[in-house]
This record gives C-alpha cells, structure tokens and sequence, in this order.
C-alpha cells in the first residue's frame, strides 16, 4: 500500500543511480507519498519512537561494548570505569539503562494502542504476529542485559530465571547447563549473555523491517477501524504523520531525559551495585519493573513446570489472538462491552505487576492466582464470547466523517489515557520500589543536602571535611578503589589543589609496582593515578580482622543502599527528584548506634546494634564520636556533623559527574522544550488544511 511516486531527480547523477537501483523512488513512495488516515492520534506515534528507541539503544550498546569487559572478575569494575573515566561515559551508561525501561514503556504502550483498535485483526495478522515476536526478542535482550552489569540483583537474577528451564521435562537440565556454561550460573554465562545481547538487537532490526513492510502491504488501522475508501480519507505520510510522528518523539525524549540527567537510578535496584556474590543472597530477588506481571503469573502457581508453561504461554497467547477475537468490528469505540473488559484486562495487567515484587505468601498469593485466571479467562473466554455476542455501535461511513464528529471529543479521550497512564506509573513503578527497600531496618530521616534536586551541587568545604573523616577514621577499615588521588583535583569535587593531591598521595601506603629490570616487584610511593589504599591484602585477611564479615568498599556505598519511601511518596520523589535515601540510610546508620538493645531483642556476640541496619545487628562498632577528628574551620566538632560530611563526600565518589551531569540536563530539556514546542505548533498549521 504503498503510495504512487512521481519522483524524478534531477541531477544526472541521480538519474544514472536511479534507472539502477530506485532507492530514492523506494523511500519516497514508502515515506513520503504513502497515503495515511487522517484520523489517527499520536497514540499511534510510538511506532517511530520505538524506532528511535532501538536506534538509541543500539548506538549507545556499541559504544559501551568498546569498553565493556565480559569477565566475572572485571565486569563490574569495567562499568565502573566507563561511568567515572570515559568521556561521557556516565551519559552513555545512563542512556542505555534508562533507555531499556523507555523501550518497554514505549511497546507496552503500543501494544495496548493495538488490542484496545483491533489492529491485529484481518489482514494485520501478520503484523500483530510479527510485534508479539519482537516483544519476546526484547525480553531476551533486556534480561540478558540485565546481566551484564554483574551485581548482585544480576547474579541472582541470572540464576534464578536460568533455573526455571529446569523444569522441562527430559532436557531442562541440559538447557541449564548449555546456558550456564557448566553448573552454576559463572564466567562462561557472562560471556554467552554479553555475545546475545549484542547480537539479539540486530535480528530485532531484522524483524522490524518485516514489520514496516507489513504495515506498508496492509496499511495502517485507525481509531474507527474502517479501511480508507476515497482520498479524503488519507492524507500523504509526509510531511502530516512525520510531524506529528516529531512531536511525539521530542515529547517522549523530554520524559527519557529526566531519568537521564535526574533520576538514573529511579528505575534501577540498588543491590545491582553490590558486586556480584555467589555467597550472598540478596533478601528481595525481582526482576526488572517490565517483567513484573509475567513473574507474578510465575510465581501464582505452585508447580515449577506448570508456573513456567503460564508464564510463557501469557505471552504467547497474543499470537493467536486474532483468532480468538473473531468480531467483525476492530475499535473497541464501537465496541462497549469490549472497551470495558478492555479496561479491566489493563487494571489485571498493572495489578499483576504491582504483585511481581511482592513476597509469593499469603494474600498475594490468592490475589496473584485470582489474577493469573482473569489474564487468561480474558483472551480464551471474553474475547471469543464477544465476538459472538456483543452489540456493536454503528460505524461511521469513511474516516472523513469521522474526524468531522470526533473532533470535540479529543481532549477527553487524551485525559481518560492519561489517568490509566499514570495509574500504570504508580502501581507498576510503586511495586519496584518496594522491592529495594532495606529489609528489617527503620527509615532514617531525611537530611537536606546541598547537592539535591536538580539545581544542586556538592559543598566544597563539606568536601573536603569529609575526606578528612575518611582519611583518618573510616580509611583504617574500608577501602575505595574506584576513586583515585587525581579525581580530587576535578572539577565538581572536592577542589583540592593538585600539589595537595600530591602529598595525600604521598603519605598513604606504598602501591605494589613492577616488574623492574631484574623482573622483581617493588613498593613505591603513590601517585596522582593510583587509587585510594586498601587496609587490607584481599578479602579473607579483611574478613579475619572483622570477625567474620568484611567492610564493603565504599565507592559506590550510597547507591548501593536504599529504603522503602512507600506511596505516595515515591511518585513525589519522581517529580521532585528525590534520589537521597542512600546518603540519607549511611548517615542515619553511622549515628544509628544504641547502647542497649530494645527489650526482647537478642544480641549476637561480636555484634553492635543499630536500628537503621537490616537486622539490627551489625559488626561495625561505632567509630564516629565527638572530637574524634579535629576540623581546620570552626565547623563543630560532633559526631552528627561528621557523619553529614563523609557522607557527602562518599556520595560525591558515588557520582563524581553529578554536577556536569545537572548542568547538561537543564541545557537538554530546555532544548526538547523549546523543541516541542516549535514542532507542535508547525504541526497545527500544516494539520489545519487536513482537518
């Protein structure tokens, strides 16, 4: 359905390539003339900010893969080093893990836009089959991904999901294996997961091209569902869809780029930044927030073989849903009792989700059973018996007419999407939240800080103080191997003076260096380069000096913790950009000793009680008192305040970009703004011929 192509280039040049290969001919009668309904909404936008989307995602994975390292010993540390010292590396980093939840808003939204008009109904069987193909190479990708990263939400998520393959009968083990590389999740699993999530985007390309050409062959649905009769029913693909297709996709970028420069861990799980530990596991194992409903479908029956099977098979159903929804009328418009079953199926959906990240006992159990029944019962009864049953509404004659009535019900349609989207966002994005809390400790209170918000930045003086507190008492027990003596002479940190950075250097232990001429090791004195000292030779000598347990690194330590903020507070926190609960949890923890235990609670040996820690029992005793550490300005002396400022100063070595990567935020979204804006109104005035 491609439309009529009067090109002729008019350079000889062209000409000559054009008599031999007509691609320009090609790409105008599929881009430009291609007739289009007039009536679609941007809803249907998103079919070019999907492919925005992969093009994102594509280009910012090459990127990453240059300097991405598939080792379970240096994956980690490769992630690190690409956010801290690779030129934008941070952006790239954060484009591409955002752009993973983008990417599923996106589809998800597509596809819901697809079963509430019918788009998969004769003849688009094809390319309904054709998306439900590309969602499931999605969700190979993303989890994949997922693992990339190599914390502990990776890890265990890695060995989690591998395992349900298990179950099938005679050759699950065999799968297990052949993914693991051997038998347990490891090294040569890293390795195959990083080789598919680079190659699986390619075939996704692949597929969306059969898809394009599907749309291109059958045309494309509309919210009536009635087919184009007459030129007036259509109008050229460009420059109509394109500039609507433009603003969609700048108003969509201006949503992704809050994540990007404000909130880059919103949608992520702080546990992904513990380093991976076979030895450890962490207390809430979920996936990522778009996996949600199908895990809790997993989780709702008891049997592992029988809970893989529905799980798969939700997913799977969509494929044969053109022939279960056999009605002659596509729009759910025009379908009332459809449309309310519609929306019913989508409260299912979200409801599903809300459970994925809630403990699989008691009542979520029941709900998630209840649930996992209405998900099916709506593809293999409702439907079928609707199309049988339902009345439908009248039609209109052509899509012409249709967009002579239906003009003043737009801003109504555009509010009631609206709701159902942001209820998607709370109850969905609510459930993840959930899942990062910090379990069995309290909430410590929050603190103001002078880097929150989108126009904060770190205090230099607090800085600095806090390196000092580091220095002399939290350096004796942990390290910090991400930060290097350089990185305090940076703009955005503490603003030390190189020759200052020289002596810090100079006065901690040697480092290891060498080989020398005669091929023999030797200590010497710190540089610039080198990274901050660890107190101990490795791990086991850190764990015999602690009873037992090993200080953790503190480079990322306030990214790597976390508290449940509850609703509505966490929706706030999206609009307001909170992103504090990990400077706010390490300050709290440092000042959250008690001398004596509540009553009733038994106290291990070795161990000190904190209210803040998970458990309450932690190992660390506590090192921050008053006038432990003696400042050079006439900041006070108190434990409170130096639990304040090393936190600052660790969250700085969390986020050593922070500044930059505000700074770069607001010059983009004012931008997009300004973007968007220019376009819809250029929009108005191109559509208002059409209209």
């Amino acid at each position: 359905m491609s439309g009529p192509s009067t090109y002729q280039p008019q350079h000889k040049v062209l000409q000559w390539i054009e008599q031999r290969l007509p691609v320009m001919n090609f790409v105008n009668s599929s881009f430009v003339a291609w007739p289009t309904p007039r009536n679609l909404n941007y809803w249907w936008t998103f079919g070019a900010i999907l492919s925005m989307m992969l093009v994102v995602q594509i280009i910012t994975g090459v990127v990453l893969a240059m300097h991405y390292t598939p080792h379970a010993d240096m994956a980690f540390d490769s992630i690190e080093a690409i956010v801290r010292d690779v030129n934008y590396g941070w952006m790239m980093r954060n484009i591409h893990a955002a752009g993973a939840s983008m990417f599923f808003i996106a589809v998800y939204v597509h596809m819901f836009r697809g079963l509430y008009y019918g788009s998969y109904k004769e003849p688009r069987e094809l390319l309904w089959i054709l998306g439900v193909i590309i969602y499931l190479l999605m969700m190979a990708t993303g989890f994949m991904g997922y693992v990339l990263p190599w914390g502990q939400m990776s890890f265990w998520g890695a060995t989690v999901i591998t395992n349900l393959f298990s179950a099938i009968p005679l050759v699950g083990d065999s799968i297990v294996t052949l993914l693991w590389g051997g038998y347990s999740v490891g090294n040569p699993t890293l390795n195959r997961f990083f080789s598919l999530h680079y190659l699986l985007p390619f075939v996704i390309v692949g597929v969306v091209v059969l898809h394009v050409w599907a749309v291109h062959v059958t045309g494309q649905n509309n919210p009536t569902g009635v087919e184009a009769k007459t030129e007036k029913d259509t109008v050229p693909f460009t420059p109509y869809a394109t500039l609507k297709d433009l603003v969609g996709m700048s108003a969509f970028l201006m949503f992704f780029s809050w994540f990007i420069f404000y909130m880059p861990n919103y949608l992520g799980e702080a546990d992904n930044y513990i380093p991976a530990n076979p030895g450890v596991t962490p207390p809430h194992i979920v996936p990522e927030w778009y996996y949600l409903p199908f895990y809790a479908i997993l989780r709702a029956i008891p049997n592992k073989l029988l809970g893989v099977v529905a799980m798969f098979g939700a997913i799977l159903v969509l494929l044969f849903l053109p022939w279960l929804d056999s009605c002659k009328v596509r729009s759910s418009r025009y379908r009332p009792l459809a449309k309310r079953f519609f929306w019913a199926f989508v409260a299912v959906c979200l409801l599903l989700g809300w459970l994925g990240a809630k403990p699989a006992e008691g009542v979520y159990t029941v709900m998630s059973q209840v649930l996992t029944a209405c998900y099916f019962a709506y593809f293999l009864v409702v439907l079928p018996v609707l199309s049988r049953k339902e009345k439908t509404l009248p039609l209109p004659n052509s899509i012409a007419d249709d967009v002579l009535a239906s003009s003043a019900s737009k801003g109504k349609s555009l509010a009631s999407v609206a709701v159902i989207a942001a209820l998607a966002g709370t109850l969905v994005v609510g459930a993840s939240q959930d899942a990062k809390a910090s379990a069995g400790g309290n909430v410590p209170p929050s603190l103001e800080w002078s880097f929150a918000g989108p126009f904060g930045t770190f205090d230099r003086a607090q800085l600095q103080r806090g390196y000092k507190v580091y220095k002399e008492v939290c350096s004796a027990c942990h390290s910090m191997k991400y930060v290097h003596y350089r990185n305090l002479t940076e703009p955005g940190g503490p603003g030390f003076t190189v020759e200052q950075a020289k002596a810090f250097a100079a006065e901690a232990a040697p480092i290891k260096d060498g080989p020398n001429d005669s091929g023999e090791m030797f200590d010497r004195p710190r540089r610039l380069a080198d990274p901050f000292p660890s107190p101990y030779p490795n791990e086991a000598a850190a764990r015999f000096s602690n009873g037992g347990a090993a200080p953790p690194d503190l480079s990322v330590i306030t990214k790597a913790r976390s508290y449940e903020r509850g609703f509505p507070q966490f929706l706030i926190d999206l609009v307001t950009q909170f992103q504090e609960q990990g400077p706010n949890y390490v300050a709290g923890l440092l000042r959250g000793y008690e001398d004596t235990p509540p009553e009733g609670f038994v106290l291990p040996d070795g161990a000190y009680y904190n209210k803040y820690y998970p458990g309450h029992a932690i190992k660390m005793p506590q090192m921050l008192m008053d006038g432990v550490v003696t400042y050079e300005d006439d900041t006070p002396n108190t434990a409170d305040q130096y639990a304040k400022d090393v936190t600052a100063f660790l969250m700085w070595a969390a986020e050593p970009h922070m500044e930059a990567r505000k700074r770069l935020g607001l010059q983009v979204m004012i931008f997009l703004a300004l973007l968007t804006g220019l376009l819809y109104f250029t929009k108005r005035r191109v559509w208002a011929n059409a209209h």
